[in-house]
């Protein structure tokens, strides 16, 4: 399997999943040009050190040094790149608590998604 890493970091995130295109379009309004965000049905041919079953369960950020984050730390990840602050980044990295509650919310959400648009 070769790995391949893009040019500037790239969020994968489900194209069929009206939540999770609500949050991407927020997302690119503050992260800008800084990280290309794909659906990773488009994408994953693209990436075969990730799957499509990782995929499906959470985001993927794959950094172009080969590098992948998922989940609450690829959200969190991806939003310190583009937006220069990782705070919660830092949090999510030196704390145990932290860490645990942003995947603990992470999977709720991630479980939740299909009817959370409408809420």
């Amino acid at each position: 399997m070769t790995l391949n890493s893009p040019v500037k970091p790239t969020l994968l995130w489900d194209g069929e999943c009206a939540f999770c295109e609500h949050w991407i379009q927020r997302w690119r309004k503050g992260i800008g040009e800084a990280i290309d965000c794909r659906s990773y049905q488009e994408a994953l041919p693209e990436f075969p050190q990730v799957s499509a079953a990782e995929c499906a369960k959470a985001v993927q950020l794959i950094l172009p040094d080969g590098r992948v984050y998922s989940a609450a730390y690829a959200v969190l990840k991806s939003l310190a790149l583009g937006r220069g602050s990782g705070r919660l980044l830092a949090c999510y990295e030196k704390s145990k608590l932290f860490r645990r509650f942003a995947e603990v919310a992470y999977r709720f959400i991630a479980a939740n998604r299909s009817w959370l648009p409408q809420v």
